[in-house]
């Protein structure tokens, strides 16, 4: 089971990334970070997802602005087997990190 840094992107403007999926037979107890790298504000949004395409409510942050070097984080979250932390960014110079710990189901 790992621990520590689980999945990191730098992600590409307007296009939904899958930054960590939760291998089988176990779960997992997340942090995700995402950092504006750029000198302009950005929207970002963040899911727990099924797919690699979220619905509609799947999401848990949705066009939330972060300013210029600022970060956004989402601590706490649980996620079943399979599930999967999906990011977009309005903007490019967009990084985004899960961190957790994974365990047997």
């Amino acid at each position: 089971m790992a621990t520590g840094r689980l999945g990191a992107a730098s992600m590409t403007q307007g296009v939904n990334t899958t930054v960590y999926t939760v291998p089988a037979s176990t779960y997992s107890v997340v942090t995700v970070s995402m950092c504006n790298r750029s000198n302009n504000a950005a929207a970002v949004r963040l899911a727990v997802a099924a797919a690699d395409s979220p619905t509609d409510a799947e999401w848990v942050e949705y066009d939330t602005e972060i300013q210029a070097k600022g970060v956004l984080e989402r601590t706490g979250l649980v996620l079943d087997a399979g599930k999967k932390i999906v990011a977009y960014s309005s903007a490019p110079a967009m990084s985004v990190v899960v961190m957790g710990i994974e365990t047997l189901a």
